[in-house]
């Protein structure tokens, strides 16, 4: 079950334990919260990118995975302008997890090439116990 961290304003966060039905819960959530944000045209966008990072953290971790949604101005000296949807997924693995090339054969290792092509900037940073990657979305219209 999902355990609502804080749900204040403009920032969603849940733990979700590192179980098969992780996925599933969390896209609800973070469809769920975008509806109410307004925010329907990311939606499928960023519930596909919340599944791919949320499945190599059940693939790699055994702990519990986080997810944060906030809407916010972007940081200075980034070439975005106006609002952004930043969406961070962490888990407790230290390891940044790494960008590969799949072949045609492939059944997996495609995940942080579809954060790559569709987020305008995106990254890993490590925490007190694992990491956290992120990315961000710019907010059409806003």
């Amino acid at each position: 079950m999902i355990g609502v961290i804080d749900t204040d304003g403009e920032c969603a966060e849940w733990a979700f334990p590192a179980e098969p039905g992780a996925v599933r819960t969390a896209r609800h959530a973070v469809r769920g919260t975008l509806r109410s944000w307004g925010l329907e045209s990311v939606g499928d966008v960023t519930v596909l990118l919340v599944s791919e990072l949320v499945t190599n953290s059940l693939r790699y971790a055994s702990g519990p995975i986080g997810v944060r949604l906030v809407r916010r101005y972007p940081a200075a000296g980034t070439p975005a302008e106006g609002l952004v949807l930043l969406v961070e997924v962490s888990d407790p693995l230290p390891d940044p997890p790494r960008e590969r090339v799949a072949t045609t054969e492939d059944e997996g290792g495609r995940g942080l090439h579809l954060v790559a092509v569709s987020a305008q900037r995106w990254g890993t940073r490590h925490g007190k116990s694992g990491k956290t990657v992120w990315f961000e979305l710019a907010l059409p219209g806003e």
